[in-house]
Parts: structure tokens; C-alpha cells; sequence
């Protein structure tokens, strides 16, 4: 094993500080990738070429409205998936847990879940194609995947696994007592899987939805979109689990796999899935 490693960028998680309220790059990462997906989701309803020249299902004031459900079911379900999925015992102790978002513990898979359940009532309430919508958030989504990765790279945490590659990091551990990071010498350089993350599924994913909305004309026909990025999200969720570090409390199942395989694996034949059946059904009248 290689002593050296790429030294971690010692970044305060606490952005800024007024008084007693701390304002941390977690928060602000989620913060910053739902407005930008919103700016986005925005452009495209207001981008008829994309509908086959007709005006799109839903108008940007529709989605400005939708924001706060989104924001919600983001928020809400990917705390209590990555409560359910990964500390079950831990947030069953300690409900009060739920509450402290800066501390980290989102769940991807939870998050989605929770956003589709509001896109379903939101798309029920305002007679809106569900299906159109989800086209349209999912399209708009990679971006608070990628500030969301950036923002656990900055935290320290889900980090990847013990590497000797020339850019691996040693991670260290927040000292939330004294507001400073603290080595002890033991730490091993290890994969900066977060990165990975951001640029599979926060640059790549984009790319390919870039294509599919602006150059094949995937709008057109509801459920191609939504189920390119379920499965795309799953494909590189699956593949960076391979230097991501498993969860010390779950550790490895079934001899390689891990949580976050097992959850991506379903959506990868339900995206794939979707995308086919979209396509045979034909673009929307």
C-alpha cells in the first residue's frame, strides 16, 4: 500500500455562522441543486420544440408551485429511507434523529420514492400527466444529485474503499467539540467515491437525458425520460458501489453485494422496463 495520498481539502461544513444559526454546505448543496433543477424544469416546459411544438403539459408556474412538494418529498423521504434501509435501530431510538439534517444520512432511493409520491398527488390535483411530470423533475434531478455528492465529499463521508490509485484521499473524522478536523495518523488513502458519484450521476446522467430531450425528442413520448434516468441512476449507483466503502453496520451481503447494489438493481430492470414500454406506446395525443 502507497503512503501517499491526495491531501483532504480541510473545509469547514459550516459555511457561515450568524449568531447561533449555522448555515452548512450540506444544506446549502440541496438547497442550490433544487433551485437549479427548478431554473431547468422551467426551461424545458417552456420549450415547445421539445414538445413537438406543442405547448408542454404543464406550465412553469405549475412547477413553480411544485417546488415546495418537491422540496418536501425530497427531504422527507430520503431521511426515512436512509432510516429505514441503512439505521433502523439507530432512528427507532432516537426519532429526534429524523430532524437533524446537517448531521447527513440521506437515502437516494428514499428521496426518489418520497418525490414520486408527490408528483403523483401533486400531477392528481393539477390534472397534469403524471408521467410528463416525472419526465421533467427527472431530467432536472442531476443536479441536486451532483451538489449533493460534492456536499458529502466536503462532510467526509461515504467515502470509497481502501485504494492505492494516485488521487485516493485520506479521510478524516469532524470534531464537532473543537470545529476542526481531526487525524490521528491512521487513516488509510482511500477512493474518493463521492466524486465518482458526482460525475456519474450527477455530469454523465445529465448528458444523457441532454440528448434524449433535446436531440431525440424523448418528451414526446412520456415515461422515456423518467425511466432513462431510473435506470441510468441505478447503472451508476451499481458500478461506483464496487470502491464505495460499505456501510460499517451492514457491511457486505450475500459475499460482494452491498445495500446500495441491492436497491439499484431493482431500478435498473424498472427503468429499462419503462423505457420499452414507453416507446411502444407512442408519443402522447
Amino acid at each position: 500500500m502507497r503512503v501517499f495520498a491526495v491531501p483532504f481539502p480541510n473545509i469547514d461544513p459550516i459555511a457561515l455562522e450568524l449568531g447561533p444559526l449555522a448555515i452548512r454546505w450540506y444544506g446549502l448543496a440541496y438547497l442550490t441543486g433544487i433551485l437549479l433543477g427548478w431554473f431547468y424544469a422551467r426551461r424545458l416546459a417552456s420549450n415547445t420544440a421539445l414538445w413537438g411544438g406543442r405547448p408542454a403539459p404543464m406550465t412553469p408556474v405549475e412547477l413553480d408551485d411544485f417546488l415546495l412538494w418537491a422540496a418536501v418529498g425530497i427531504i422527507a423521504g430520503g431521511r426515512i429511507g436512509y432510516a429505514l434501509f441503512y439505521k433502523p435501530a439507530t432512528y427507532f431510538a432516537d426519532p429526534l434523529a429524523f430532524l437533524r439534517i446537517w448531521e447527513g444520512g440521506m437515502s437516494f432511493h428514499g428521496g426518489m420514492a418520497g418525490t414520486i409520491i408527490a408528483m403523483v398527488l401533486f400531477a392528481r390535483r393539477r390534472g397534469i400527466p403524471a408521467l410528463s411530470l416525472f419526465d421533467v423533475i427527472a431530467a432536472s434531478a442531476t443536479f441536486g444529485l451532483f451538489f449533493g455528492r460534492i456536499a458529502n465529499f466536503i462532510n467526509a463521508e461515504l467515502y470509497g474503499r481502501v485504494s492505492d490509485v494516485p488521487w485516493a484521499v485520506k479521510f478524516p473524522q469532524w470534531n464537532p467539540q473543537t470545529g476542526e478536523w481531526l487525524f490521528t495518523g491512521a487513516e488509510l488513502p482511500r477512493h474518493p467515491s463521492q466524486l465518482y458519484e458526482a460525475a456519474l450521476e450527477g455530469v454523465v446522467l445529465f448528458l444523457v437525458l441532454r440528448l434524449l430531450t433535446h436531440k431525440a425528442g424523448a418528451l414526446r413520448n412520456p415515461g422515456v425520460v423518467g425511466g432513462a434516468f431510473v435506470a441510468g441512476y441505478g447503472l451508476a449507483r451499481f458500478v461506483v458501489e464496487f470502491a464505495r466503502q460499505p456501510d460499517a453496520h451492514i457491511g457486505f451481503i450475500a459475499g460482494f453485494l452491498t445495500m446500495g447494489m441491492i436497491l439499484s438493481l431493482p431500478m435498473i430492470a424498472i427503468g429499462i422496463a419503462a423505457v420499452i414500454w414507453a416507446r411502444k406506446r407512442g408519443p402522447a395525443d
